[in-house]
Formats: C-alpha cells, structure tokens, sequence
C-alpha cells in the first residue's frame, strides 16, 4: 500500500507539472534558439529566447501539441505585430520556425534600392554607427557596416550591411496583402526573408507565434580577437539582454 501511495503521488506531481509546462508553452511562452546569422547584431547564432505567444493572440498555430479550435485565418484576439516588432512565425513553405523583423504591414508597399529600404516610397533613414569585422559561425571572416535604422513609426534597431550592391539590394517593389506581413533580417545581405518570394514571402498573420523582447541566454560564447569584434557581445552580455525596437 505503502508503495502504490508513493507511485500514485509521484504520478500526480509529474501530471501536474507537465500540465503547468502544456500551458505556459500553449498561452504564454515558448522557447527558441537562434540557428542562424540572419538577425546579427540583433540576436546571434546560439542565442535562447522566449516568444511571447499572448501579445499578439492565438490562432491554430499557436501550438504543436493541442490543436486550438480556430480555422482559417481566426486569431482570438486579433492583434496584428507593429513595424519593427521581433516575431517568431511558422513558415508556410516548409512549416520551419523562422525569427525575422516586421517590416511591411498589410497594405504598405516595400523595395530595396542600392540597399536602401523604401517603405511606402519613402526611404527608410539609416545612420552608420561603425565598421568592423567579425568571424562567422563558419569561420569566415566577415566585414560590415553597422546603421541605425529608423522605421517610419520612429522604432530605431541596428542592421549590418556587407555591401549595398548585393543579390537582394535591389528589388521589385513588394505589395503586403491584407492579413499578411512583409519579414526581413537585420543581416541584409545574410538573411533569407520576405524578399525571397518562392522561399518565405508574405507571412499570414496567423503564422506569427509570438514577439521577442529578450534573449534569456546564449548557448554559445563569443572570444574577441584581435582586429575582431563579437557581434552583439559575449555570454555574460546576451544574458537577459533586451532586443526589442526603441
């Protein structure tokens, strides 16, 4: 008897913690790790955050576990993300987890010339805070320029440019559709997003899962070498570190 009390309570307490856990991932948080480049200086490879599910309400995509009674395009309540606003978003070409910056809103029109950002034909103001070069997840080494960008509803964030020239520095002019979002990386010229019509494109707001305002930690460091610098810090300086829009 004594035995099965032991096992019955400690059934219990496993249930009720992976309950508590089903929630918390369900309608409030959820945890992701940075895989790539394409958010540098903004977040590095490694970094671990946590999205923010709630702030922008729940759709059938809010969860891999539970399916949520919602069809279509329902999301309860309908917030749709602000320009400039980190978000996590379920890819619909390939159902991936992707981390990208909202840049386009229903309706805007988005183009890049000579790597300059237009946002409803209006260029986007960049200000160059500084050069430098820093070694990729690779090994390679890599040289950018650092702007200031600030977005049209005056929220400022850091992007790195290699070149204004690139592959995807000159561009179609983009038409967001309505109840979608125009994505892009702060990494310009290393950044696989909305640009990308075939691969990413118009993300439906329902895909977006959450926004990112802090990285919790980094799970892997970053050693300055000479002539080198880590891009965003190191360990100690990712912990908590806050990553949204002024």
């Amino acid at each position: 008897m004594a035995l099965r009390a032991v096992v019955k309570e400690w059934a219990g307490l496993i249930g009720f913690v992976a309950g508590f856990y089903l929630v918390i991932n369900t309608l409030l948080f959820a945890g992701f790790h940075v895989p790539s480049e394409s958010m540098l200086p903004t977040l590095k490879v490694g970094d671990q955050f946590y999205a923010a599910k709630y702030a922008y309400g729940y759709s059938r995509f809010s969860t891999s576990f539970v399916p949520l009674p919602f069809g279509g395009a329902t999301r309860f309540p309908d917030i749709t993300p602000e320009r400039g606003d980190i978000v996590v978003f379920r890819l619909p070409t390939t159902e991936e987890d992707y981390v990208k910056r909202v840049i386009g809103l229903p309706g805007d029109t988005v183009q890049v010339m000579g790597g300059r950002l237009y946002i409803n034909g209006t260029e986007v103001p960049r200000e160059k805070t500084r050069d430098y070069s820093y070694r990729d997840n690779g090994g390679m080494v890599v040289q950018v320029t650092e702007y200031t960008e600030t977005l049209p509803n005056g929220r400022k964030h850091l992007i790195i440019e290699q070149r204004d020239d690139g592959f995807a520095d000159n561009t179609p002019e983009y038409k967001v559709p309505e109840g979608h979002l125009f994505m892009m990386g702060d990494n310009r010229d290393n950044s696989q997003d909305s640009r990308y019509l075939r691969q990413v494109g118009y993300i439906p707001v329902e895909r977006v899962l959450g926004r990112v305002s802090m990285v919790a930690f980094a799970r892997k460091s970053c050693t300055a070498e000479e002539g080198l610098i880590c891009p965003g810090g190191g360990w100690s300086d990712r912990l908590f570190h806050w990553v949204a829009a002024d």
